[in-house]
């Protein structure tokens, strides 16, 4: 079974590549993939395997 997880980042003006490299790398290592990324990096659905 899967759960998923809807975020919305918050990335800043400054360095907003390298911030958004750093937040999918943070979820990466909790378990996350990423399963979608909106238009313009609006939102991101992640999903990870329920019973790991």
């Amino acid at each position: 079974m899967k759960e998923y997880k809807v975020v919305i980042p918050k990335l800043g003006f400054r360095n907003r590549v390298q911030n958004f490299e750093d937040f999918l790398n943070q979820h990466a290592r909790e378990g996350w993939v990423v399963n979608q990324i909106a238009v313009n990096w609006a939102t991101v659905v992640f999903e990870r395997d329920k019973n790991r």
